[in-house]
């Protein structure tokens, strides 16, 4: 069952719960119930050295792990409290027929100043390190995010002895200046400039090693989850003296080979193992931008237990140039015979055997509309309307809000003016589709799909044609949800387009996403039937052209 509530601010937490405890009393044993209630507040916090006003979740940043396992229950009762509307995307949770809890503004309405809202859903058959921001508008530059962990169940083996402890590691790049001021710099025409520097869990550098941020004990092996929450700058992570076990990624059992040191571009998520297996000391964690004129460096105490020696005075070395950067991309491999959710092996799933029954090629542009830059997928850059698309959709009311592939699937002639609207495009349910992302820029992006996993079966320079094929990894690539894309370089990734709903396809370079290089992309089962989609809930949002308006007809039965 999938339910949402709203309430009024005044007696709210009360009623909610009694409603809660109900819901969770029918709640099947196999999937129980998580109850989480977060009040989002602002507060001032002086992380680089200038006081700043940065989002609070209980008065905590960064807000508070979500901490479940597969299939879980999860309600987060959202108390809006600072000056503008709020919506929370959990990134990398596939919302498995239930597009209504994926918290963007093409989905869902926001939650206002003053109100709140309860958000309802599970990890279906996921596992692994994911996260959660604020998405409307340039908040996620203010704070706001937090740690997603989702266990095995216990019946599913892990390839992995279970570790002593497991450690977050959330790495953002950060700006000093107010997220309101970057979103109206952008709206001017201008860009957000450079980061002031890095932070690790929400802390700077003095903050991060005093008190240490990780207490280990000799011998014993620990989890590291490592995520890149920032929104400009991919970083490098490492560890003064210590192997770096690669054991997860973004929701899959991956090969574990052992690095020096690995890259994490905007959006992704990873996980090692660290073994305390060096003399007992100090030791830092580092982590540092890549790609970037003027690097950033950040570090964080490893502590052993009972340690007075200071860390080593020379930190390893970070890698550089962009070759580096893919050949390590190229050394990730899928764990074919290691179970994750489900008890069959990942490798079970043979991609590279479906055939392809459309490829959709999506090329990133920049241009002046009426003056000031925009970002464009395909020549439209995207906006989005005071009616949420999905909304719009199921109460069959898209006229006037958005209008269905105004985007072909290959890009437009060069030189062709951008176009700004609702960038909205369909997939047929149930069918095997290629997504190429081609990246003209001198920089690199990163690109994120929505309710699913994909497989990013190859990549490299130039533009991609169907003899790049040849060079694709058919075999063992992980299932992932964001992925990268070189400067002046292509990636193409293979997905099923199973889960019917509305998903966002976005940049995870914020400013780009803000000004425009997204799109959505509706998946309609013709069935209409509760097996594949689960109706709107009753009690969620409305605004825009909805309000008041009856609900549709339900699914049908499954």
């Amino acid at each position: 069952m999938v339910w949402s509530a709203m309430t009024t601010m005044r007696g709210a937490p009360a009623a909610a719960l009694l409603v809660l405890v109900a819901l969770a009393a029918g709640a099947r044993a196999e999937d129980p119930y998580h109850f989480f209630e977060w009040k989002v507040t602002y507060g001032t916090k002086t992380i680089m050295g200038t006081p700043q006003k940065v989002i609070l979740i209980n008065d905590q940043f960064p807000g508070p792990t979500i901490n479940c396992t597969s299939n879980n229950n999860i309600l987060v009762n959202v108390f809006n409290m600072i000056d503008q509307p709020l919506l929370f995307h959990w990134h990398g949770i596939q919302q498995r027929k239930n597009s209504w809890q994926d918290g963007l503004p093409g989905t869902m309405c926001p939650i206002l100043p003053n109100t709140n809202f309860t958000y309802h859903w599970q990890p279906k058959d996921q596992i692994g390190t994911f996260y959660y921001f604020p998405s409307i508008g340039m908040q996620r530059a203010a704070g706001g995010y937090g740690l997603i962990t989702v266990h095995s169940r216990d019946l599913i083996p892990v390839p992995f002895d279970t570790p002593a402890d497991d450690f977050p590691v959330l790495v953002s790049d950060w700006y000093t200046k107010d997220h309101t001021v970057l979103a109206k710099n952008l709206d001017a025409g201008k860009g957000i400039g450079r980061p002031a520097g890095l932070v690790i869990n929400g802390k700077n550098e003095k903050d991060a090693s005093n008190p240490p941020m990780y207490n280990v004990e000799a011998g014993k092996t620990y989890r590291f989850r490592v995520c890149n929450v920032g929104i400009k700058a991919s970083f490098n992570v490492r560890m003064q003296k210590h192997s770096l076990l690669l054991v997860e990624m973004e929701g899959s059992h991956t090969v574990q080979n052992t690095y020096d040191s690995l890259d994490l571009h905007i959006g992704q998520c990873l996980s090692f193992l660290v073994k305390a297996d060096q003399a007992p000391g100090d030791y830092l964690l580092v982590a540092s931008t890549r790609f970037i004129k003027e690097v950033s460096t950040i570090t964080a105490v490893m502590r052993y237990n009972g340690s007075s020696t200071p860390p080593p005075s020379q930190l390893p070395e970070a890698p550089s140039g962009w070759a580096w950067s893919i050949n390590q991309w190229r050394s990730f491999r899928w764990n074919l015979t290691a179970s994750a959710a489900r008890p069959n092996p990942q490798g079970s799933y043979h991609y590279g055997q479906i055939n392809i029954t459309r490829t959709i090629k999506l090329s990133t542009s920049k241009g002046k509309v009426d003056g000031k830059e925009r970002y464009a997928l395909n020549g439209v850059s995207h906006v989005d309307p005071e009616t949420p698309l999905k909304l719009a959709e199921y109460f069959n009311a898209t006229d006037g809000v958005f209008q269905y592939n105004l985007i072909g699937d290959v890009p437009p002639a060069a030189g062709t003016p951008l176009k700004m609207a609702p960038n909205v495009i369909t997939a047929e349910f149930r069918t095997f589709i290629e997504v190429v992302f081609e990246n003209p820029e001198k920089s690199i992006d990163t690109f994120h799909i929505n309710g699913y996993a994909f497989f990013a079966a190859g990549m490299g320079p130039g533009t991609w044609s169907p003899a790049s094929r040849k060079t694709y990894n058919l075999l063992d690539t992980v299932s992932r949800h964001t992925i990268q894309v070189y400067p002046r370089s292509w990636t193409a990734v293979m997905l099923t387009f199973d889960n019917a709903g509305m998903w966002n396809i976005r940049s995870n370079l914020w400013e780009r996403h803000y000004l425009g290089e997204q799109l959505y992309v509706s998946v309609v089962s013709p069935a209409r039937s509760l097996r594949d989609e689960y109706n709107m809930p009753e009690t969620s949002l409305r605004c825009g052209k909805v309000v008041g308006l009856p609900m549709p007809p339900s699914y049908l039965p499954a």
